[in-house]
Order: C-alpha cells, then sequence, then structure tokens
C-alpha cells in the first residue's frame, strides 16, 4: 500500500491567521510571528541571503587576489580560492541559504514537514523554464536568426556599436511579450556582448546599460497577457486581456523604454560612436552558415517551448528532443553548454524557496496601501523579492479597486530592473554580460545604473491616461 501524500503545515496559509481587521500592521505582524514562530526565521535567513548578493562582488575580488597573490603555486587553485569563488557567485546564493532554511525548518517541524514543503509547497515551474528557454535561445541559429531581424533596424545607423545599442535595447525588450521575457533577455544580452561589451565600453556605460536592459525587459513584456510572469500572476483572475494590455500598459512601456533609451543615449553618445573603431566586421562566436530548415526547426522548438511554458512534462521533454536534434546537426550549431543555463535555473529555484515565505508579512503590507503608496511599495518590495510574488500576493487580497490592481502591477514591473532578483530574466541577463564585470556585477552599480529608466517608466505609467 502506498504511503500517504505529504501535505506541507509551514508555511500556514494567510487563511489560518485569525481575523485581524482593526489591527495596525505591526501588531498583526507580530501577531503572525507569535502563531508562527518560523516566519520569523524564514524571513531572517531571507535577508541575510539578500545581503550575501551585495556581498558577493566581494568574494570574488577577495578570491581574485588571493589567486593572483599564489599564481604558479599550488595555492593558485586552493580550497581558499575556491570557496571564496563560491561564495561569490551570484548565482549560487540563494541555493546556499535554502541549507540552513531546511535545517531551520526539520529541527522545528521535522524532516517529513520540510520535505513536504519542498515537493508540495513550492512551484520550480518557472526556473525549469527559464533554463530551457536559455539554453534555446543561446542556440547559433536563434541567434543568428535574431541578429539578421534586429540588424535591420541596426542597418538603419548603418550597424554601428551605437546603431546596435538603440536597436537592441528598442526592439529586443519588446519581444518579451511575444518569446516570454527570459527568451528576450538572453537575445538582448548575448547581442549587447557581441556589438558592444566586447568592443570594452567605460565601467559606467556598462553599467547603464545593465540597468536599462534589466528594465526595458521587465516592462517589455506586458503588450500580453500570458508572456511576463508579473501579469500571468494576476490575468486570469482580474480578467485582463491582450487588448486591455495593449491599452493601458503596453503603449506606456513602449514609449518608456524608448525615452530610456534616448536619454542614455545622449549622455554617453560620445562614448558610443567611438566604440566604432574598435568594432569588428566577423563575427566569431556566430560564425558558420545555418540553413533555413535548421533556423525554422529551431523557431518551432521555442514555439513549442512558450506555447508550454507551464506544463514542465511537455517543455522539458521537447527540450529533449532539441538535443537530439541539435546534435543530429552539430556542424550548424556551437557547443551545447548548459553551465549558465543551470546555474540560473539553480538561482531561481532558491529564490522561489525563500520567496514563498514571504507571504506572511507581504500581503498585509500591500493590503493596507493606497493608490501612489501602493505602487512605491510594489516597486520597493520588487526589488527585493521576484516581482511575479507581488503580484501573485496581491491578487490575494480582497477588495482591490481597479485603480489599486493597476498601482500594484505597475509597480512590480517597474521595480523589475533595480536588482537582480527583482525578475526571473535577469539572472540570466547576468550570467552573460557578468564576465565583462571584473569583480562580478555590483548591486549598487546596478541599482544606480536602472534608478533613471525606472523613473522615466513609472511616470509613463502613473502620469499618462490611462
Amino acid at each position: 500500500m502506498s504511503e500517504p501524500a505529504l501535505e506541507p503545515v509551514f508555511p500556514l496559509s494567510l487563511s489560518a491567521y485569525p481575523a485581524e481587521a482593526g489591527l495596525s500592521l505591526p501588531a498583526v505582524l507580530a501577531g503572525r510571528v507569535l502563531q508562527e514562530p518560523l516566519n520569523a526565521v524564514a524571513s531572517g535567513l531571507f535577508l541575510l541571503a539578500i545581503l550575501h548578493t551585495f556581498a558577493a562582488p566581494w568574494f570574488q575580488a577577495q578570491s581574485h587576489r588571493l589567486e593572483k597573490a599564489a599564481r604558479g603555486s599550488e595555492d593558485a587553485r586552493s580550497f581558499r580560492v575556491e570557496v571564496l569563488h563560491f561564495l561569490g557567485e551570484v548565482e549560487a546564493v540563494f541555493g546556499i541559504w535554502v541549507v540552513p532554511l531546511l535545517a531551520a525548518i526539520t529541527l522545528a517541524k521535522g524532516w517529513h514537514t520540510a520535505e513536504a514543503f519542498i515537493s508540495k509547497g513550492v512551484d520550480f515551474t518557472e526556473p525549469m523554464f527559464v533554463v530551457v528557454i536559455m539554453a534555446l535561445a543561446s542556440t547559433r541559429p536563434l541567434m543568428r536568426f535574431a541578429e539578421n531581424t534586429i540588424g535591420l533596424l541596426a542597418a538603419v545607423g548603418r550597424r554601428t556599436p551605437l546603431a546596435w545599442w538603440l536597436a537592441v535595447l528598442s526592439a529586443g525588450p519588446l519581444l518579451g511579450s511575444l518569446i516570454t521575457e527570459p527568451g528576450a533577455m538572453i537575445i538582448c544580452a548575448m547581442l549587447l556582448a557581441e556589438h558592444v561589451f566586447e568592443l570594452q565600453p567605460s565601467r559606467n556605460l556598462k553599467y547603464a546599460t545593465l540597468g536599462v536592459l534589466f528594465v526595458n525587459v521587465s516592462v517589455g513584456g506586458t503588450l500580453t497577457h500570458f508572456a511576463a510572469p508579473p501579469i500571468l500572476m494576476v490575468a486570469g483572475k482580474w480578467g485582463w486581456t491582450t487588448p486591455f494590455m495593449l491599452a493601458h500598459f503596453g503603449w506606456k512601456a513602449a514609449l518608456g523604454i524608448l525615452l530610456s533609451n534616448a536619454l542614455y543615449a545622449a549622455v554617453f553618445w560620445k562614448e558610443l560612436r567611438g566604440l566604432a573603431a574598435r568594432a569588428v566586421t566577423d563575427s566569431v562566436r556566430l560564425s558558420g552558415p545555418v540553413p533555413a530548415w535548421v533556423t525554422f526547426a529551431h523557431l518551432a522548438f521555442l514555439a513549442f517551448t512558450v506555447l508550454t511554458a507551464h506544463t514542465p512534462a511537455l517543455f522539458i521533454g521537447g527540450f529533449l528532443f532539441f538535443l537530439a536534434f541539435a546534435q543530429a546537426t552539430a556542424p550548424h550549431q556551437n557547443a551545447n553548454n548548459l553551465r549558465g543555463p543551470l546555474l540560473v535555473g539553480f538561482f531561481l529555484g532558491g529564490l522561489v524557496i525563500h520567496g514563498s515565505l514571504q507571504q506572511w508579512w507581504i500581503a498585509p503590507v500591500l493590503g493596507r496601501l493606497e493608490e501612489w503608496p501602493l505602487m512605491l511599495g510594489a516597486t520597493f518590495l520588487t526589488s527585493f523579492n521576484d516581482n511575479a510574488a507581488i503580484t501573485y500576493l496581491a491578487s490575494l487580497v480582497p477588495d482591490f479597486t481597479a485603480e489599486l490592481k493597476y498601482a500594484v502591477v505597475v509597480g512590480a514591473v517597474t521595480g523589475g530592473g533595480f536588482t537582480v532578483i527583482a525578475n526571473a530574466p535577469n539572472p540570466a541577463g547576468q550570467s552573460v554580460l557578468g564576465r565583462f564585470f571584473e569583480d562580478g556585477v555590483s548591486p549598487l552599480g546596478l541599482a544606480l545604473g536602472a534608478l533613471l529608466p525606472t523613473l522615466i517608466v513609472g511616470a509613463c505609467f502613473m502620469l499618462l491616461p490611462r
């Protein structure tokens, strides 16, 4: 006889808390901690994980310093160097902090509760999808197709680095409304790496580009109701369709993207034009012809993956067929390197584990804010929690007016570029472009780079007619 299915007893569902009408927010949060002390432990570990992401560049710098000092000796790749390097891998941070989290749950509630929480209480569909879409979108046929397509826009500016910068950051993020934001992110990041970052731009331009890329991708998926995770979380429940998204979000997102790009292009105009002297005409990474039938097959695999994005058994099965196809057409492929996609999947897996335990305090915070405070609060909370989690929790708040629904989604998508954990595709972009930052991407540098685009798109959403 089979064993009964494990049912998670932690975290408590929001309905398990007693009636809290009339209580202040501190009283509500204190009561929830008293009812379930593990709430405070889980959030404390989540805070430590966030602080670890800020410290990751320091660990990377220390690892590089020790390795350089010991170069040529047996200590160059010592255990200490490797541990510091591992602690400096942003993609590993949340996975690292899952270990003490599971230990705390096990000590407090037993292993069966910890096991049930992982198996029943956490949805890993999004991390698995990002792994597959990253691997697909970074193949030579799809990258060549994307380069040729976006290159039509770059050709207007004679395919200079400035023209590529504008074309990729303008058209690429809007693809997220069709091929999903992770797919758009990996394509944009790889094209920017090829046509801009390889030319060794200044540190300021690199952070500005990374910031505007993250913000643009976060809002670029709002033209439809099915491609951006924060929109998907509420679209069905609130009755939002693609025509609704275009009328209320899409055109403002496109305008905000163009304004942000124009501002940064004006600021870095001289440097972007100067990069043309370092540009090369032939692409090494994308070299080699790709037959049209191979490209078509890749586009079909991509379309199938997007269509089955919420059914892991289908998109993973399709990915296995794709790997066989890629092997059979090896002369037209680059070598498959799954390290980046798997690391990003590990990052997102750890993030959804931690994020699923924060609803005890995020939901009551969102439920007590008016329109403008709600928009700004959602923007802030998104910086430290995946924006899809913010909109999901907002969908659980009863009696949200149309204005409040709009405000919370605006805040979630607007704040998606401030940090690497604010939007699910961001780790994919960092995995591609992080190698151009000597000691890793600085969280402060990223936040500063994203600040102006965030203000611009936020203003477009909140100030223009609805």
